[in-house]
Parts: structure tokens; sequence; C-alpha cells
């Protein structure tokens, strides 16, 4: 073989060799982020028992109006179906604990009952208001089954403000925050109960 065809035959290999090599990382890329996306699913969506719905509700966000409520702010929305039907409605809702931005995913079956709470995002301090973090959350539990009427609206609010719930201990502030966003998320829920539950054909 002479030179060039040798130096042409080496090039080739090479550039097979990187095509392969290209290849082979996408398609690992592709399933890794698809795997984490499946457990990023599954660590939002770990509010409601996985044999509720049987669709994929992070990929049917709701379009959400007035999101501005009394104590926060909702950031979106999901809906979760079982046969075609919608059985909940998760919206993201953010207001302002102790130490800065709390996030909340707040599940609600299609009865305006409370099926869950879980925070997504929370800067308190540990061992205090930072027990509102750990999944599951034994003071978020409280919550579950509670609707907007049920208790009454003097009712949301902490023992020591004359309501129903107890607070965190040594976190007052992020106790009322979380009180307030939950009893908001089901107030947005009542008013437009048939537009969230609306299943699109």
């Amino acid at each position: 073989m002479n030179r060039p065809a040798s130096v042409m035959a080496v090039v080739l290999l090479a550039l097979g060799g990187v095509s392969a090599t290209y290849l082979l990382e996408r398609s690992s890329a592709l399933q890794i982020a698809a795997e984490q996306h499946l457990l990023d699913s599954r660590n939002v969506l770990d509010v409601i028992p996985a044999n509720y719905y049987d669709n994929q509700p992070l990929k049917q966000p709701l379009t959400l109006a007035a999101t501005a409520r009394p104590h926060s702010t909702l950031s979106g929305g999901y809906r979760a179906t079982r046969s075609g039907q919608t059985v909940a409605v998760l919206l993201r809702s953010r207001s302002e604990g102790y130490a800065g931005t709390l996030e909340l995913l707040i599940a609600i079956d299609a009865n305006g009952k409370l099926l869950g709470v879980k925070t997504l995002e929370q800067r308190e301090t540990p061992g205090l208001g930072g027990h509102i973090g750990g999944w599951p959350s034994t003071w978020l539990q409280n919550f579950t089954g509670k609707s907007v009427s049920e208790p009454t609206d003097a009712g949301w609010a902490l023992k020591k403000d004359q309501g129903q719930f107890d607070q965190i201990a040594g976190a007052t502030i992020t106790s009322r925050a979380a009180i307030n966003a939950i009893h908001d998320a089901l107030r947005y829920f009542d008013e437009h109960r048939a537009l969230l539950l609306r299943t699109d054909p």
C-alpha cells in the first residue's frame, strides 16, 4: 500500500472512531436525560399515589390565570387524569417564609379535597422551619383531606391565631406562609374548578 493510501486509511479509521464515539455518547446522554426526567417526575409526583393517575401530569401543564393570590403566587400547575378524566390538579405555589422563598406543590382531587402537599423549595433554618422540607413532612400531612370550606376561613390559621393548625416548633412565620399558600391554592381551585378539571379533547 502506498503512503497516500495508508494516510487515507488512517484518516477514515479515525473519523469512523470519532463518529461511533459521538453516536454512543449521544444515545447514552438521551437515555440518561430520560431516566433523570423520570426520576424527577417521580420525586415531584410522589405527592399523589402512583396508581391514582395514568397520564404523565408534568407533560400536561395548565395555563393559569389570575395567579397572584392574597398570600402567594401560583407559578404553574398540572392535570392528573385517569382513563381520560381529571382526577387531580397539582398547583405550584410560591410564598415567602422566614428565610426566603417557600415553594409548595399542592395536589387537590376533583372534589376539592387536598391529596397532599410537598415542599419543592425552602431556605428555612435546619432543625426549625427546615422541617417543612423533608418528605414526607409530618406537619404537611395534617392538611390531607382538608378543603376550602373544611375548616372554615377562620380555621385556616395557626392555633395561636385562633385557627385550627399547630405550627412547626420555632417556625411561626414559615408555618403561617404554608397555611396561607395552601388555603390560597384551595380557593383558586374552587374559583376555577370547571376550567381546571376540563379535559381537552
